[in-house]
């Protein structure tokens, strides 16, 4: 599972979020640097849209070609980016301060329902 956000803080509470919950998480300061690796591993996305570079929006289009499957998550600070157009083909949008047991339960039924051919 994979975390995208320039904001170094958010990332380290998310990733302690999702490693406290038994899940293994790696935080990305950029959808660049985590692009270098490859999604062949990844199992779910979680990114920020705000970001210098690619952004979120642009990061989940890149996804969706490679590994439609892929759940992504969208996450921002800007209540502006509300863009229903956009913000389709997710499998979440949360706004920041979001709630971490709300975050919990949508990761684990995209999970489930990944498994389970949903």
């Amino acid at each position: 599972m994979a975390i995208v956000d320039d904001d170094p803080r958010l990332l380290e509470s998310v990733e302690e979020l999702l490693e406290s919950a038994g899940y293994a998480a790696r935080g990305f300061p950029s959808a660049e640097s985590l692009l270098i690796g490859g999604l062949a591993e990844l199992d779910l996305l979680i990114t920020d849209i705000g970001m210098p570079g690619l952004d979120g929006f642009e990061l989940r289009d890149l996804v969706r070609r490679v590994r439609p499957e892929l759940p992504v998550f969208l996450v921002t600070g800007r209540h502006e980016i509300a863009d229903q157009d956009r913000a389709q083909s997710i499998s979440g949008f949360f706004r920041k301060p979001f709630d971490a047991d709300v975050l919990l339960t949508a990761i684990g039924d995209a999970l489930n329902d990944r498994e389970h051919g949903g």
